[in-house]
């Protein structure tokens, strides 16, 4: 696999294994790389990876509507982590159902208040293949 094209987003957090544990559970994200201080997690879907760097504080948070977004199985999957996020007070709004190409879909906040958008039947894959 080659590193061409978008590799990492990079995001500032306070506590790396709390930004962790989130991305884990909201976005199936593990950790392939570890250093001091940093942790790249991936999808395993693809050559990128988000990479968390911790810092003492996280002054400017990724705020709707600059998120990070990830597409789940389905519907079902939606509902069963807004519902999580809601019992967590991390959900920011959602799930609604825009139909294609933007799907349904919520936004939820990470523990250092940025922005995940969790969704499913966006037709990302479908456009750019369409656009070649």
């Amino acid at each position: 696999m080659q590193d061409i094209g978008l590799t990492h987003v990079a995001l500032p957090v306070t506590e790396l294994d709390v930004a962790v544990g989130f991305y884990a559970k909201y976005a199936r994200m593990q950790t392939v790389h570890r250093r001091s201080g940093v942790v790249w997690l991936s999808d395993q879907t693809r050559p990128f990876v988000l990479v968390l760097i911790e810092t003492p504080e996280v002054s400017h948070p990724l705020l709707p509507f600059a998120h990070l977004g990830v597409g789940c199985e389905s519907r079902e999957e939606i509902e069963r982590l807004c519902e999580l996020a809601r019992s967590e007070n991390r959900l920011i709004s959602g799930p609604m159902d825009y139909g294609p190409p933007v799907g349904y879909w919520a936004f939820i906040r990470d523990p250092d208040g940025h922005t995940l958008e969790i969704s499913f039947g966006q037709e990302i894959g479908l456009t750019v293949a369409e656009s070649r």
